[in-house]
């Protein structure tokens, strides 16, 4: 395993780190029974960074985290979020602290995340002497955490800002093959010696299979597309940490190999990626990571999953596979699990949407595109 130092905490970290949003799970819960033994190979692989947040695999995420933790705290650098952000409401966002030290039954947090940060909340509610930034200082002089640091959901000129204000010891935002925007926020952020962790290299899974458009396109010695696009983000010099929600022992097996490769891509490899990545640019326009933020919908649609099928069929070829499992949701007509043609376009879900996607356009569009053959 590779080992970096994560900016102005001093840590140093794995390579990889272990994302625990896509927990695998037994109903509404996390299934103790895979997840912890997966977690524990990729900490006796050398993965020493794990991160969670408060509302993760239905606010069970950090328990999880937090049973698998015993026998292995001192060895691991703890990672978690806070979303509450109304300087109005500070016992909310105390009462977030205090319950993820709770769930993940420990003293004290290693990096505190204030979770999901743009310019204007950052502005608005975290910056001036009345914002939630004092309670954060308040919190780390008490011995509750130990550095503080946000997961980033905005432009890159805003990153650049929200890296200038010299508040933050690192940031976690996204970047992988199909979304470069950051990279130039990403390089600032290193050179202001910021840690840079970053979620969803292999797109939320949308770069978790291989064949289709992928075929042929990429260099050769390279065995599976996760694993180019997890070499893609660890060749990039201003990357500490490549945080990756996995979900099956097979993630963390082919995972940790990967990481603790020592090559980085060359000039000839990532030119012929960029190459590959222009020809599959309209294909990737619907850039739904599965992250959930758009949920719950009021009418009950599958957005995660329909934009899915949409990704399998437009990128990987595999256009039957994505009609029968959009053709499922017809049949099956649960209440949760509904597709397309229930939206009514209310408009609750696009605000949520960290990558700004037009979501009722594009449902009705996943629509013709999935049932054409109804």
């Amino acid at each position: 395993m590779q080992y970096r130092t994560l900016g102005k905490t001093g840590f140093k970290v794995s390579a990889l780190g272990f994302g625990a949003m896509r927990l695998p799970m037994a109903g509404e819960v996390v299934d103790r029974d895979k997840a912890i033994p997966m977690i524990h190979r990729a900490f006796e692989a050398g993965v020493n960074y794990i991160d969670s947040a408060v509302f993760y695999c239905g606010h069970d995420s950090e328990r999880a985290v937090g049973e698998a933790l015993k026998g292995w705290r001192d060895k691991i650098v703890l990672s978690t979020k806070n979303h509450a952000y109304s300087k109005n409401d500070t016992k909310g966002w105390w009462h977030h602290l205090n319950l993820s030290i709770e769930k993940l039954d420990v003293e004290c947090i290693d990096i505190y995340n204030f979770h999901g940060i743009s310019w204007e909340k950052f502005t608005e509610q975290v910056d001036g002497p009345d914002g939630l930034y004092k309670e954060v200082l308040k919190a780390k002089d008490q011995g509750l955490i130990k550095h503080i640091c946000c997961s980033f959901h905005d432009g890159c000129d805003n990153l650049i800002k929200i890296v200038d204000t010299g508040l933050f010891e690192s940031v976690t935002c996204q970047y992988n093959l199909f979304n470069r925007s950051l990279e130039p926020g990403m390089a600032h952020a290193h050179e202001k010696g910021m840690g840079v962790v970053v979620m969803g290299p292999v797109a939320g899974g949308n770069l978790g299979e291989t064949g289709g458009e992928f075929a042929g396109m990429f260099p050769e010695g390279v065995a599976s597309t996760p694993e180019l696009a997890l070499r893609f983000v660890l060749s990039n010099p201003n990357v500490t940490i490549a945080l990756s929600g996995m979900s099956t022992m097979q993630h963390v097996e082919e995972n940790v190999v990967t990481a603790g490769r020592e090559e980085v891509l060359s000039a000839d490899e990532l030119a012929a990626i960029d190459k590959a990545m222009e020809q599959l640019k309209d294909l990737a326009d619907l850039y739904c990571t599965g992250c959930g933020y758009c949920k719950p919908c009021p009418q009950g649609v599958a957005i995660p999953e329909i934009f899915r099928a949409v990704n399998q069929l437009r990128v990987y070829g595999a256009t039957n596979a994505a009609r029968a499992s959009y053709k499922q949701l017809v049949e099956e007509n649960k209440e949760d699990k509904q597709p397309a043609t229930a939206c009514v376009e209310c408009g609750e879900c696009e605000p949520k949407c960290p990558q700004k996607i037009e979501i009722a356009q594009q449902l009705e569009q996943a629509h013709e595109l999935l049932a054409c053959n109804e």
